[in-house]
């Protein structure tokens, strides 16, 4: 079992920074693919980034490609997400999930098995 726990969201204004970090515990988690997903008020949840499996690359949602920023330590077995240029938009509850199986869909949600509760960024304009 694989548990994830979100911290690191908060208050800024537009232009400010972020870092969220999704701490996990379970024996396997080194083998499990992650992401981080986002859904604002009203909206569909939606992908926001995901560590490239072969590469050490990643894959970013065009709205937050050149601001965002995400990596994985498995040593500490966290990933983090980093949040530059914020916009009142990007305004939403971000969540961290894992899936067991590798797929090439790493963008929607119902591949992944396990969710975090998720921390609020709010993005004053």
């Amino acid at each position: 079992q694989v548990q994830l726990v979100e911290s690191g969201g908060g208050l800024v204004q537009a232009g400010g920074s972020l870092r969220l970090s999704c701490a996990t515990s379970g024996r396997s988690f080194s083998t499990y693919d992650m992401a981080w997903f986002r859904q604002a008020p009203g909206k569909e949840r939606e992908f926001v980034a995901a560590p490239s499996r072969s590469t050490i690359s990643a894959n970013y949602a065009d709205s937050v490609k050149g601001r965002f920023t995400i990596s994985r330590d498995r040593a500490k077995n966290t990933v983090y997400l980093q949040m530059n240029i914020l916009k009142p938009e990007d305004t939403a509850v971000y969540c961290c999930a894992a899936k067991r199986y590798y797929s090439s869909d790493y963008e929607s949600p119902a591949m992944y098995d396990y969710w975090g509760q998720g921390t609020q960024v709010t993005v004053s304009s």
